[in-house]
């Protein structure tokens, strides 16, 4: 019996392969600093049984209807807005994730993103650099303090809870604003829920960590930024498109907020010429929220781990579309 066919979308760590490579036929796109292109991806998913795939590819209807023998796709990231879950679920295909292996590491860079941004240590370090200290001074590159402030919280997911914890640690009240009431973000953190519009008003600190939806798709947009203190600094570290970046440069440059830390973008990876990045205060990285060696790490054995149990027959670890788990009982 021929082996079942794994297509890998980027090029992963050699052990992680290897393990798969232990039961299936796999081949993998191995170059490491560019995205397979959307023609090879869609000839390789006619044949494949299994495509773990990143947060680029696009696996849409197109991409699904051509791929017959398709049973899952595993995408190494929480969010899963690159995939047609619909039209998955429709074809029996699974659609796994990797939630929680991430969720400390993607915090700590968010709540790392919040101080960089509030305390400017990005120009600090460029000032020093480029022989900008001269001597010192009261007001030389001063900024935010953090400790004792209020830090409102849109979307408290785990890494949104993740983050209200470290927002504890400086003292600092906590807000949320989510689809549902987190009761116990509330009774073990203290957590205050607020609409929306209480949240903007109150907080010294905007953090972004909501999904992309139809319903989030540039929420943060004017009116938002409007509603903000003229001192708040904004931080995204969820997805681009939940912001709209004309507005939030406006905003900056009008001084309706004081700063922004953005570690996502609508388009990735942002052109160098974008508005946004000439602006002394916006801290800006390339979607590194997960990014620590033990994660990544972490993030790609899991979904290998998925393929292995649903290629054999078995439930996965971390499900997307629930459906599946009744169309394949």
């Amino acid at each position: 019996m021929a082996k079942k066919y794994v297509f890998i979308s980027r090029k992963l760590a050699p052990e992680t392969v290897e393990k798969l490579r232990e039961q299936f036929e796999v081949k993998m796109w191995d170059y490491e600093d560019q995205p397979v292109p959307r023609e090879i991806l869609i000839e390789e998913a006619k044949r494949a049984d299994a495509l773990l795939t990143m947060l680029t590819d696009k696996i849409d209807e197109e991409l699904l209807s051509s791929a017959k023998n398709l049973r899952v796709v595993a995408n190494m990231a929480v969010g899963f807005d690159n995939v047609d879950v619909n039209a998955a679920s429709e074809r029996g295909v699974a659609v796994c994730n990797t939630p929680d292996v991430l969720t400390d590491t993607t915090a700590d860079l968010t709540f790392g993103l919040l101080i960089a941004a509030a305390r400017r240590i990005v120009e600090s370090a460029e000032a020093v650099k480029n022989g900008e200290w001269k001597s010192w001074s009261p007001f030389f590159l001063a900024g935010h303090d953090i400790h004792h402030k209020t830090i409102g919280i849109v979307g408290m997911g785990k890494i949104g809870e993740a983050v209200a914890k470290r927002a504890a640690g400086f003292d600092m009240e906590v807000l949320y604003h989510n689809r549902s009431r987190k009761t116990e973000a509330e009774n073990g953190l203290g957590a205050i829920y607020c609409e929306f519009g209480e949240l903007l008003q109150r907080s010294d600190f905007v953090v972004s960590l909501i999904p992309l939806s139809n319903e989030t798709f540039r929420i943060f947009n004017a009116d938002a930024f409007r509603r903000m203190k003229n001192s708040a600094i904004f931080v995204n570290a969820s997805r681009g498109a939940v912001v709209d970046e004309n507005a939030l440069f406006d905003a900056l440059v009008k001084k309706e907020i004081a700063g922004a830390g953005l570690d996502v973008f609508e388009k990735e990876p942002i052109d160098a010429s974008h508005p946004l990045l000439t602006l002394k205060n916006v801290v800006a990285l390339p979607h590194i929220g997960s990014a620590s060696v033990e994660t990544r790490l972490g993030m790609m054995n899991l979904c290998a781990k998925n393929i292995t149990l649903i290629l054999n027959g078995r439930e996965p670890e971390t499900l997307v579309n629930k459906l599946w788990l009744s169309q394949n009982s």
